[in-house]
């Protein structure tokens, strides 16, 4: 058994019962010498104690963890990279008591500001513990340093259930809600980037029955931007090529596809940030507009991946033709800067095959005039 401080995140009661997997036993203490600062890691924000002579840093002094609960601790952090020291803390009545507790060896200047815990809560709170519940089913499946790795993902995946919630317009619709579909068994699927989730439901029907429980997958992605970069004035559009595992997998003899420029929505982003990030890794554009064009499921038979799709209205010249990408995410990505209604005849041809950049052009052959007479 051992009484570990913990701090910074790991204050929020909701997180850290998900951490742990059980209600924790603990009580406010504070550690002096030592100040909790907020790190930026790609995801959700954290901690990190830092010595700060002349302070003391606030935490919760947990008592009794087994060597499975520290464990369990290490993986949500990605493994205790400095290790753990003994230190002594400041319990309930000033009473000094010994414990463990993650120190990061760094100095405070390679921090962020000081962390501030109701603000952490009300803008990363939800999203952290979503996260949380992404990580912690891995446990003893994966190592904390690949968890690590794949920390920034999940907590992708789970921003993406917090944008679903934002849903969409039921005119035409049932209007019939979540609270319609019961699942009854989640089974072990892969679980990894993606996650494939095996699962038993039944659902309200449309004559008001309940269905026969029903055994399917699916696949669980995350939510996407893509833009289709527009030159009003000269009519021009600039598409992307690179290579798609999935025409690879299909076994196409040309696995090198034409796209609209896309990414991944990281945790807390907004699909418009995202998309503006994009056009300048991918193309080196910068963007000067952006209009909705649609927000979709990319196959809602058994994807929870989702696009939200924009034009973005910039200037194009054949200078914008090139290669792009980042070196760091494998990207290989060839510009092609063309008229609009070579890019259509594409759609025509075949030569465009991928769904979103078909879907994206006749957005944009609808709404074309209005854009050029406002150009």
């Amino acid at each position: 058994m051992a009484d570990l401080f913990v701090f910074g995140t790991l204050r929020h009661p909701p997180l850290l019962e998900t951490v742990l997997g059980h209600a924790p036993r603990g009580v406010t203490a504070r550690l002096p010498g030592y100040s909790v600062y907020r790190t930026e890691p790609k995801g959700v924000p954290g901690a990190a104690l830092c010595e700060t002579p002349g302070t003391a840093a606030e935490g919760l002094l947990l008592h009794g963890l087994t060597p499975k609960d520290l464990a369990r601790v290490a993986f949500y952090l990605g493994g205790f990279r400095d290790g753990l020291r003994e230190v002594t803390v400041l319990g309930p009545e000033a009473r000094e008591t010994p414990a463990l507790a993650h120190v990061r060896g760094c100095p405070p200047a390679d921090c962020g500001g000081l962390f501030d815990l109701a603000d952490w809560v009300s803008e990363w709170g939800g999203l952290a513990c979503g996260a949380a519940h992404e990580i912690m089913p891995q446990y003893g499946r994966v190592t904390p340093e690949r968890m690590a790795a794949l920390r920034p993902y999940l907590a992708a995946r789970a921003w993406a259930q917090q944008l679903a919630r934002q849903g969409a317009p039921h005119r035409l619709r049932s209007g019939m809600g979540r609270d319609a579909v019961e699942i009854l068994r989640d089974n072990p699927g892969f679980e990894g980037f993606f996650r494939l989730r095996a699962f038993d439901l039944r659902h309200r029907r449309f004559d008001g029955s309940l269905s026969e429980i029903v055994s399917r997958e699916g696949f669980v992605a995350y939510d996407a931007a893509l833009v289709l970069p527009y030159d009003p004035e000269t009519d021009r559009v600039l598409l992307i090529e690179q290579l798609r595992y999935g025409p690879v997998l299909r076994g196409d003899p040309l696995p090198w596809v034409l796209e609209p420029v896309a990414g991944l929505v990281d945790a807390g982003e907004s699909p418009e940030s995202c998309v503006l990030r994009e056009a300048l890794e991918e193309a080196g554009l910068t963007l000067r507009g952006l209009r909705p064009m649609v927000r979709v499921y990319a196959s809602p038979g058994y994807s929870s991946e989702f696009f939200h799709c924009f034009l973005g209205l910039c200037t194009l010249s054949e200078a914008d033709n090139g290669l792009g990408g980042l070196a760091e995410e494998h990207e290989d990505i060839r510009s092609h800067v063309l008229p609009f209604d070579e890019a259509l005849a594409l759609v025509d041809s075949g030569e465009v095959n991928a769904g979103p950049l078909a879907m994206m052009l006749y957005w944009l052959a609808r709404h074309r005039d209005a854009l050029r007479s406002g150009a």
